[in-house]
């Protein structure tokens, strides 16, 4: 069985210049996206805000802070499972955060690998 031959006129060379142009805005955008999520910091509160976790977009915590009447030395397991529950958080925080902006630039698209 022969092969036939798609042939591509200039229309189809045109279509493939600009599909290039639009992915490398796209990319661009993205890199700036990122760069714009890594600066920001976020700050979130756990166990009635008794603790704040706030961290940038990176997912690096910059701080913890504590209410001192969230400290009781005879319930050390309460005030790890509100740490762990407010870092928790603050990293779906971000990844949420980075979702939406990145949506806004995709349009929707599922781009696996990117946050």
């Amino acid at each position: 069985m022969a092969q036939r031959r798609i042939p591509m006129g200039m229309g189809s060379m045109g279509n493939m210049n600009s599909m290039i142009k639009q992915a490398q805005k796209m990319q661009a955008d993205m890199q700036k996206m990122q760069a714009e999520i890594a600066a920001k910091e976020f700050e979130v509160k756990a166990g009635g805000g008794a603790v704040t976790v706030t961290l940038n977009g990176e997912k690096k915590i910059s701080a913890i802070k504590l209410e001192p009447d969230i400290v009781d030395p005879d319930d050390i397991e309460m005030l790890e499972d509100i740490l762990v529950a407010a870092v928790n958080e603050a990293l779906k925080t971000v990844d949420d955060y980075s979702a939406a902006e990145l949506k806004k630039i995709t349009g929707g698209l599922n781009m696996p690998g990117m946050f």
